[in-house]
């Protein structure tokens, strides 16, 4: 299953929701992952059902910051039960073991109430949770450790890579936690705009054979030229991949 972080398209999603999705599902895209489940969940689901666009998973900000029964709601609403984390917590804390002891209670805490609403809890790392060090690890693999089982991770490798990993290596040693990818390419460095997968430094094929069987989901936080140019030459780069 190849997706897209509708995040590549939060510009074009806000001026023409249903048309943006419709050019998703015509480059040949089977699935979505919003980033913003609150936004008319219902007229969501109902776009995407009519597109034959599954829901592979959603960003929830929002679980960190109000009420999480009615971001419950939306997330059943719009057809998914991977609810993932996707920043808000302080750079600082994944520098200490202290500060990922809380990072952990806290993504704990929220499994919990995730798993009465049939939900499972993850984390998406920025190049802030790899380039610290604990004990010599990346930080990353630190709070891995401390998570409950249920808690997965998306590995966004392009940010892991920007944080210094050697992301296959990376993925092989969290494959039991890592659920899904965000795929993107590009210069390699924090502050460039993204390009097509396939055309920039990632080795990306070895990425995949390191996490065989997660979601690949493609994210371009900034694109130079069209971003549904760059999205299909990402899709047609994943399925010869």
């Amino acid at each position: 299953m190849t997706g897209v972080q509708l995040y590549t398209v939060r510009d074009q999603l806000a001026a023409d929701r249903d048309g943006t999705l419709r050019r998703i599902a015509g480059i040949g895209y089977d699935s979505v992952e919003p980033f913003d489940p609150m936004a008319d969940p219902a007229g969501f689901r109902q776009v995407a059902d009519d597109l034959g666009l599954s829901v592979s998973s959603t960003h929830a900000y929002a679980l960190l910051g109000q009420e999480s029964g009615p971001v419950f709601d939306a997330i059943a609403t719009i057809g998914t039960d991977l609810a993932i984390i996707p920043g808000g917590i302080a750079h600082e804390e994944f520098t200490t073991h202290d500060g990922l002891s809380r990072t952990a209670d806290l993504l704990n805490g929220l499994a919990e109430q995730a798993a009465e609403h049939d939900v499972r809890i993850g984390y998406h790392n920025h190049w802030w949770e790899i380039e610290p060090r604990i004990d010599g690890r990346h930080a990353l693999e630190a709070l891995a450790d401390l998570l409950a089982p249920e808690v997965f991770l998306e590995v966004d490798t392009y940010w892991a890579a920007v944080g210094g990993a050697d992301v296959p290596d990376l993925l092989r040693g969290l494959s039991s936690r890592t659920l899904a990818l965000h795929v993107k390419d590009g210069p390699g460095v924090k502050d460039a705009p993204h390009t097509a997968v396939g055309a920039g430094v990632m080795p990306v094929r070895d990425i995949l054979a390191a996490a065989p069987g997660a979601l690949r989901i493609v994210e371009l936080d900034s694109c130079e030229g069209d971003v549904f140019a760059a999205l299909a030459d990402s899709h047609a780069y994943l399925e010869a991949s």
